[in-house]
């Protein structure tokens, strides 16, 4: 049974497939099982002769704020009982094997979309972050519009040891990879166009029909062509930008997921856990809050 917050559109008249996270109310944060059925419709499009391009977008005019911290550890799974017999229903914080496992398959993911067979385009709005913004920044061509919060603000929970540092460096450049990665900002997209970081920064009310016009450009391309191109591309940035990636994204993160806070350190799963979600993003806002001088 297919998970109804994400869904899919083939035109094969046109050549362009469409893959929307429909959780709105959730701004379009996605959870292991949206991710999974994700996975499944860009897997049915890869295999389909006549998609040539996929179009990734989010409901009601937001991208994506990337992976549901609601219950951070609920990524990993219920966690087995001092005798191995049992599983618990209440997360604890998972052991380090089980976030390696875990984790090895979280990267597997955006692996698999950085070298995906067809040329992917991404009509961002709204908000781009976390996993949303690695999303973005791996996507053929992107269009982003002028007021979209883009950000890595997870590293506020877990510091900055995320996965996929050689895709922000390459893609943001290290100057701005250490700075959004160091502090958890976000910025409006336009304060970022100086940087070319993605294909266009059009005013919001233009996204979709500039990312629907790229879409359609694309398409006109050989179907062989596009394959081919791509995967020259993604054996190019290996050689040149990513190697090493598939063994340190899913260490620097299984081992950065894991660190103890000291007094005075803000700690979202703790607050979270004695507050609420709700009230723990507020305290985390405040925390970090330092007025410029």
């Amino acid at each position: 049974m297919s998970d109804e917050r994400v869904l899919m559109e083939r035109d094969t008249e046109t050549g362009i497939g469409t893959i929307t996270l429909n959780n709105p109310e959730r701004r379009n944060s996605y959870d292991p099982p949206m991710r999974r059925q994700l996975a499944t419709y860009l897997d049915s499009f890869a295999e389909d002769d006549d998609i040539k391009v996929v179009l990734l977008r989010g409901a009601d005019g937001i991208f994506s704020t990337g992976a549901d911290m609601g219950n951070a550890y609920a990524w990993y799974g219920d966690q087995p009982t001092s005798n191995g017999d049992e599983r618990n229903e209440k997360h604890g914080r998972p052991s380090q094997r089980r976030r390696l496992t875990v984790d090895r398959k979280t990267f597997d993911f955006y692996h698999d979309y950085l070298g995906y067979p067809k040329v992917t385009v991404a009509e961002v709005r709204g908000y781009a972050l976390g996993g949303g913004l690695e999303l973005a920044l791996m996507s053929d061509i992107s269009v982003v519009g002028a007021n979209t919060i883009v950000g890595m603000p997870a590293t506020r929970f877990i510091g900055p040891a995320l996965g996929s540092l050689h895709m922000f460096f390459h893609r943001l450049g290290p100057v701005l990879a250490r700075r959004l990665l160091l502090t958890g900002d976000t910025v409006e997209a336009s304060t970022l166009e100086r940087y070319n970081i993605f294909t266009e920064i059009v005013p919001d009310g233009r996204v979709a029909a500039r990312a629907d016009w790229w879409a359609r450009k694309i398409a006109r391309m050989p179907a062989d062509g596009i394959v081919i191109a791509k995967e020259a591309f993604r054996l190019v940035e290996q050689m040149q930008s990513y190697q090493g990636e598939e063994v340190a994204s899913y260490i620097f993160h299984a081992y950065g997921t894991n660190l103890q806070f000291s007094d005075g350190e803000y700690n979202f799963v703790k607050e979270r856990s004695e507050h609420g979600t709700k009230r723990a993003f507020e305290r985390r806002d405040a925390h970090f809050d330092i007025p410029e001088p």
